[in-house]
C-alpha cells in the first residue's frame, strides 16, 4: 500500500506559526526519510489551527530540504484564483523540483468576509465556473486550447518539458465524475465525508475517460484522518486532538477561525461521552470520521478501506497536537505498512 500525508501546518498549543511552518519542512523530511511517497500541504486562510495557508510557498520551501518525495497541494482552491497563475505557478515548481511536483485542485467556500477578501472585483464578484477552471488550468499545462482560442500558441516555459502531476480533490460525487471525465487523477476527503467515499472512488474508476492529459489510466487516492500510537490505548487517546477540534468547531459558531487544536489532555473533560467514543474502526459497514489506534489497528482497517474504495493509495490526514506524537505517528504507519 502506498501512503502519503497532507499537513495543516497545525500550530502545536503554546506555540506559534513560525514553530509550525517549521514543524511542517521537519516532517516534510521525516515523511521523505520513512518511505511515503507524497507530501501535500492545505490551502486554509484566517486560521489559528493550522499555518499553511499558500501551499506553493511551502512546496517551494520543501523542495530545497528533501530530494525524492512528491510535493503538492492539497488543494489549491481554484474558485479564488487565475487558471494562468496557479498553471504558471506549479510549472515553475516543476522546474525546481523535476519529477515531483502535484498540483491538487479543489474549491471551498472560506465564508463571507475572505470569500470577498480573496475577490479582485468587489463589486461584481465573478460567478466562477468551477469546471472550466479545471480545464483551463490543464489546457495551459498540455497545451491543449482550440486552435482559435485567444491562449493558443502562448505555451508556458517551453523550454521545461516536465508537467506537474494534476489531481481533482473532492468530497461528493460530483468531484469523481469531473475527474473521471477530464481524465485526472481524484482524491476524496473520507475524514470530511466518509459514507460517500467508496462510492465515489468506484464511480471515478468506473468513469474515467483517458484525455489528452497524461493520465491513461485512473489513479486514485483515499485521504483518511489517522492517529497512531504505540498502543491501541494510546492511538486512542490521542485521537483526541482531532476529535477535540471538531467538537470546539462546532459549538464555536463564527469564532470558528480561532479554535486551535488542542491537547488531549486538555480538551477530554470539555468532551460529551458521545464525542470521545465515536468509532475510529469501520463498524456494521460504516467507515468512521477518525482512524485510531495501535499500528496493527490502523493497517486493517486502511486495508479494508483501500479495498472497499479501490484507492490505489492512502493520504493520511493528522490533527495531532504534538508535532513529534504527529512524527512518531507516521513512523508507526511506515513500520506497520512496511515502506521503507
Amino acid at each position: 500500500m502506498k501512503l502519503s500525508i497532507v499537513d495543516l501546518g497545525t500550530v502545536a498549543p503554546g506555540t506559534t506559526e513560525k514553530d509550525a511552518l517549521a514543524d511542517s519542512l521537519e516532517s516534510a523530511r521525516h515523511a521523505e526519510d520513512w518511505g511515503f511517497g507524497r507530501y501535500w500541504f492545505a490551502e486554509h486562510h484566517l486560521s489559528r489551527s493550522g499555518a499553511s495557508h499558500h501551499p506553493e510557498l511551502l512546496i517551494a520551501a520543501a523542495a530545497m530540504v528533501t530530494s525524492s518525495i512528491r510535493l503538492g497541494s492539497g488543494a489549491v482552491l481554484m474558485n479564488h484564483y487565475s487558471p494562468f497563475k496557479v498553471a504558471e505557478m506549479f510549472k515553475q515548481l516543476e522546474a525546481m523540483a523535476p519529477g515531483r511536483i502535484d498540483l491538487g485542485m479543489g474549491r471551498a467556500t472560506a465564508g463571507p468576509t475572505l470569500d470577498l477578501a480573496l475577490q479582485q472585483n468587489r463589486q461584481n464578484p465573478a460567478q466562477v465556473d468551477h469546471q472550466q477552471q479545471i480545464l483551463e488550468t490543464m489546457a495551459w499545462l498540455y497545451e491543449a486550447f482550440p486552435d482559435d482560442h485567444a491562449f493558443a500558441g502562448h505555451p508556458l516555459m517551453t523550454s521545461v518539458p516536465e508537467v506537474p502531476q494534476t489531481w481533482l480533490l473532492g468530497s461528493s460525487p460530483n468531484g469523481s465524475n469531473l475527474a473521471a471525465g477530464l481524465g485526472i487523477g481524484y482524491t476524496f476527503a473520507g475524514f470530511i465525508n466518509p459514507t460517500g467515499a467508496a462510492p465515489a472512488l468506484r464511480n471515478y474508476r468506473e468513469a474515467f475517460q483517458p484525455q489528452a492529459f497524461g493520465l491513461d489510466s485512473p489513479r486514485a487516492i483515499l485521504a483518511v484522518n489517522v492517529t497512531v500510537g504505540d498502543t491501541t490505548a494510546e492511538g486512542l487517546h490521542l485521537a483526541n486532538s482531532p476529535k477535540g477540534y471538531y467538537s470546539r468547531l462546532a459549538r464555536a459558531g463564527r469564532e470558528a477561525g480561532s479554535v486551535t487544536v488542542p491537547l488531549p489532555d486538555e480538551v477530554a473533560p470539555e468532551m460529551t461521552r458521545a464525542e470521545k467514543d465515536e468509532p475510529v474502526t469501520i463498524e456494521d459497514g460504516r467507515w468512521p470520521k477518525f482512524v485510531a489506534g495501535g499500528p496493527d489497528d490502523v493497517r486493517a482497517t486502511l486495508e479494508q478501506m483501500a479495498h472497499e474504495s479501490g484507492a490505489d493509495e492512502i493520504m493520511i490526514q493528522d490533527m495531532i497536537a504534538d508535532p513529534t506524537a504527529r512524527r512518531r505517528s507516521h513512523e508507526l504507519l511506515a513500520q506497520a505498512f512496511d515502506l521503507v
